[in-house]
């Protein structure tokens, strides 16, 4: 009876931990599945199965190919500028001057404040009479309603937000850089360039790395900034993959085809992930 106990006793530890994984992941996800190969009434339920017919409708829709198009420029648009302005405040945070602190809190600010506050705040700028933004620029630039502009404007708004995680992640690993590496750089001659490039880079690789991952995934999923600024629109050129999900659930009823559009959007995240740690991982300096 003890050995019994023994051998059931590691998983009753994880049990809670499984039943909220089934409820909110496991089932959600296999559901998910389920609806992607029927065809749904207006209300969720199924009414017949179809098989793989959503997703051949999808690859044939304009629409679709259209989000999936917007989704990558979105996810180019954001991930680089946000890793990069993450990267250079981080350095800048880290210098040892006085009144440090106070720029390391306005730096972080962006992870306290949720995206449907920031897409309000970010809409008084971009507004095209009274936006502030237009009269540093002197243009009259329309840049929720113009499909020139819209995706860009959203980009900016995600990448505002996004530098606040690049921001903490990358300050916390400059701190484990050993100073005496970047004398040794001094008395060899190094410049500032040089020693970043060849000391900061290399030692904080495994952050960058994870930071690229996370930044991606999180770029794929953004959704409330894009929803309340511009609904997808001008036309479609805001209707990122997400956004086309959520329309298509909740203002088309077609459930069967937004599942579907998830599935898809799981297998492209699931892919980049792996292509990530294929080719990535060999760069990292653990």
């Amino acid at each position: 009876m003890k050995d019994r106990i023994k051998i059931i006793e590691p998983y009753l530890y994880i049990l809670p931990a499984l039943i909220i994984f089934s409820l909110f992941i496991f089932y959600p996800f296999i559901k998910t599945i389920y609806l992607s190969l029927n065809s749904t009434d207006s209300q969720g339920k199924v009414s017949s199965f179809i098989g793989l017919q959503n997703y051949i409708d999808l690859f044939k829709s304009i629409s679709f190919k259209n989000s999936l198009i917007v989704t990558g420029k979105f996810v180019v648009f954001t991930v680089i500028p946000s890793m990069i302005i993450g990267f250079i405040s981080a350095l800048l945070a880290n210098a040892k001057i006085k009144g440090v602190g106070i720029f390391r809190t306005i730096y972080a600010l962006p992870m306290a404040i949720s995206s449907a506050s920031a897409a309000i705040i970010w809409m008084f700028l971009f507004h095209p009479s009274i936006g502030i933004i237009n009269y540093v620029l002197r243009a009259n630039i329309g840049w929720l309603t113009d499909e020139k502009w819209g995706l860009i404007a959203v980009s900016l708004v995600t990448v505002w937000l996004n530098i606040g995680i690049n921001f903490i992640f990358t300050i916390a690993a400059l701190q484990g850089v050993p100073q005496d590496l970047y004398e040794s750089a001094a008395i060899d001659g190094a410049g500032v360039f040089r020693k970043h490039l060849n000391i900061t880079i290399p030692c904080i690789s495994p952050t960058i790395f994870f930071l690229l991952v996370i930044n991606i995934i999180n770029t794929f999923q953004a959704f409330g900034q894009i929803n309340i600024m511009t609904s997808g629109g001008p036309g479609e050129s805001t209707n990122v993959l997400v956004h086309s999900i959520y329309r298509e659930a909740f203002f088309n009823n077609r459930f069967g085809v937004a599942s579907a559009q998830s599935i898809i959007l799981f297998i492209i995240l699931l892919v980049l992930t792996l292509i990530q740690f294929r080719v990535g991982e060999r760069k990292v300096n653990y």
